[in-house]
């Protein structure tokens, strides 16, 4: 096990849990910055697990998710506005 394959298990104990925890408990505001928030840290795992593997092949699935998670989050955002 190298450096940045221990910094992506690091990453993924420490903050990934909590963040998970926080979308799912709480009032709307506090899921979406779960949300974004573990969105984030999972893009930074993969990227950490892509270089700790050495493959740049890997690199592919973080930066669409990257892309695919602003969306997701605009279409959440969406659905929490009020109803008239």
């Amino acid at each position: 096990m190298n450096l940045w394959l221990a910094a992506g298990l690091a990453l993924m104990v420490a903050g990934l849990g909590p963040a998970l925890y926080l979308g799912a408990r709480g009032d709307a505001l506090q899921r979406l910055i779960g949300l974004e928030l573990s969105s984030t840290l999972t893009v930074l795992i993969l990227l950490l697990l892509a270089r700790g593997f050495d493959q740049s092949s890997y690199l592919i699935a973080p930066l669409v998710l990257a892309v695919l998670s602003f969306a997701g989050i605009l279409v959440f955002t969406r659905l929490l506005e009020p109803q008239p």
